[in-house]
């Protein structure tokens, strides 16, 4: 069997646990091509006008590939913590696809609660058996699964650069080049370092989302306010730069909350979506850059001053 698995959303996180899965079911596994601009002028034609960019191209994704499977994955995350969501259009994307786009093969469209091994087991198992009927092949492909999950390094931390910026965002906004115009590269060309929230332990993360009134009810929202603000406290990096999908209900709500947090903390917010240009988004990145280059020599002259004045 050909089952289809789109390269867009939380693909680049979780791929290799679902192509692993497949793989040891004998499954061929079908992905679509990287994101390009073929791929969104797709999903712009069929998609409806006020989802935001990455929802978009997840149906061009779903065009690319929808007429060479036999069996397409719609993935409906809905939890992969307690208590917290992942996203509103997450819970509704495979009726988005459905209405949205014809002629669809068969399509996988139950929720994944991926909370506990046995919740996630629950889901697999459901997938695993319109693959095969074999059981105990089905256990074992998921215990494999999980074992190259495990495996997987995710996440980046450059090293060996004068500054270093937190790089902050959805997964899919960081992850996925044509999303971000390949900003990593970038600042890596400006002799700029990134880390992102994967490399900041979650204990940090927490201890500054329980200084909040209320647990924000999206893990998207939990996992941005709790990474930039515990960078921010521990001033143990130059800056941060917000990737932020235009429309997005849950960044609208976090961005406000960091804000207030960090206080004069260099932040950068970046809004994408299909008509955002290169160059606009250059000269915004090396604004920002030229401010912490600024900011950081003011500081040296500062202390080298005061360093001075103490020895005189």
């Amino acid at each position: 069997m050909k089952v289809g698995v789109p390269k867009g959303l939380l693909y680049y996180k979780y791929h290799p646990f679902i192509e692993k899965f497949l793989i040891e079911l004998d499954a061929e596994v079908i992905t679509s091509t990287d994101t390009n601009k073929d791929i969104l002028n797709a999903g712009v034609k069929c998609c409806v006008d006020e989802a935001c960019l990455p929802i978009k191209i997840f149906h061009g994704h779903i065009i690319d590939i929808k007429d060479k499977c036999d069996l397409l994955i719609v993935p409906r995350i809905m939890r992969v913590r307690e208590r917290e969501f992942i996203c509103p259009k997450f819970c509704g994307l495979p009726e988005m696809i459905l209405y949205s786009i014809p002629n669809m093969p068969k399509v996988m469209t139950e929720p994944i609660y991926a909370t506990s091994e046995k919740e996630l087991y629950t889901w697999c198992k459901k997938l695993g058996k319109m693959v095969t009927g074999d059981t105990s092949k089905i256990k074992s492909a998921f215990n494999s699964a999980l074992e190259e999950q495990r495996n997987f390094k995710f996440g980046i931390k450059d090293e060996g650069f004068k500054i270093t910026i937190a790089l902050v965002g959805h997964p899919y906004n960081l992850y996925d080049t044509f999303i971000n115009m390949n900003i990593v590269k970038k600042l890596n060309k400006m002799g700029v370092g990134v880390i992102t929230e994967e490399y900041v332990e979650e204990e940090q993360i927490n201890l500054q989302v329980k200084t909040l009134f209320k647990r924000p009810f999206w893990t998207f929202a939990t996992n941005s306010y709790g990474f930039t603000t515990a960078i921010a406290k521990h001033n143990e990096i130059s800056g941060a730069i917000y990737i932020s999908s235009f429309a997005c209900g849950i960044d609208s709500v976090v961005l406000e909350l960091i804000k207030e947090k960090i206080e004069d903390f260099p932040l950068l917010v970046l809004k994408v979506d299909e008509h955002t240009g290169e160059g606009g988004l250059d000269t915004r990145i090396e604004a920002f850059i030229d401010m912490i280059e600024r900011k950081k020599n003011n500081e040296n002259n500062i202390s080298t001053f005061r360093q001075h004045i103490s020895c005189s």
